[in-house]
C-alpha cells in the first residue's frame, strides 16, 4: 500500500494513501487509539493556541485530541458538536457541513445545554485535520449562533491548500494527491530511477576511451 511519511510533534507516522470519490487521494490521518500521538499533539497545540475560555470540536476523530488539550490546560469543560440529533436534544442549533471524506452533506448539532457554555466566551475551535474548512466553518456558525466569540482555529494537520490559510494554526501538513499525480513513494521511486539512469549513462561514457 502507498504511504505518506508524516513528521509531527517529534513523532513519525506512515499514513496509508486512500482514494476519494472524486478520484483524488489523501493520506489518511487517524488519531483515535494512538495515545502517544494524541498527547504529543495536544502539548504542541497548546503552545501555539491563542488565549481562549473554552474549546470546541465536532465528533468524532478529534475528540481524543480536545480532551487531552483540555486536561492539560486545566479546563473543566469543552463542547462537542454532534453529527446527528440525539434523543436528549430538545432544541439544538443545526448547520450543514460537507466533508472532503464524505460524499453526502452532513449536519452538525449543538445541544441546547451547551449554548450557555459558549455565550460570551472566547471559543477555540479544535480539529484533527483542516482541509476544505467546511467543518470549521460550520463550528464557527454554531459558536456565533450561541453568542460566542471565535478566538481561533487550530488543528494537528492542514491538508492540501489549507496550509496557505492565514486564519488557522497547525503543526504539520499533508497533501491532497490529484487523480493523475503519483503518490509520494511513487515520486521517490521515479526520482531514484532517474538518478540510476543518469548514473548509468555517466559510467557508460566514462568507460569510453577518448584518446
Amino acid at each position: 500500500m502507498d504511504t505518506y511519511h508524516l513528521e509531527i510533534a517529534g513523532l513519525t507516522r506512515e499514513l496509508p494513501i486512500l482514494p476519494l470519490p472524486d478520484g483524488r487521494r489523501i493520506a489518511s490521518f487517524v488519531m483515535l487509539g494512538d495515545v502517544e500521538l494524541v498527547e504529543r499533539c495536544a502539548d504542541a497545540l497548546l503552545k501555539i493556541a491563542p488565549e481562549h475560555d473554552i474549546m470546541m470540536n465536532s465528533e468524532a476523530k478529534g475528540i481524543a485530541l480536545i480532551h487531552a488539550m483540555a486536561a492539560r490546560s486545566g479546563a473543566k469543560r469543552y463542547v462537542i458538536a454532534r453529527k446527528s440529533k440525539k434523543a436528549y436534544m430538545r432544541d439544538p442549533f443545526c448547520v450543514d457541513v460537507q466533508s472532503i471524506t464524505t460524499a453526502e452533506s452532513q449536519k452538525l448539532y449543538l445541544d441546547e445545554n451547551d449554548i450557555p457554555l459558549l455565550r460570551g466566551q472566547r471559543v477555540l475551535i479544535v480539529d484533527d485535520v483542516i482541509s476544505t474548512g467546511s467543518s470549521v466553518q460550520a463550528m464557527e456558525s454554531l459558536v456565533q449562533q450561541a453568542g460566542g466569540i471565535v478566538a481561533g482555529k487550530i488543528a494537528a494537520l492542514a491538508e492540501g491548500d489549507a496550509k496557505n490559510r492565514a486564519d488557522i494554526r497547525f503543526l504539520a501538513t499533508i497533501p491532497i494527491i490529484e487523480e493523475d499525480e503519483p503518490a509520494p513513494d511513487e515520486k521517490e521511486a521515479i526520482r531514484k530511477g532517474r538518478e540510476e539512469i543518469a548514473c548509468g549513462e555517466y559510467m557508460r561514457h566514462e568507460d569510453i576511451n577518448w584518446e
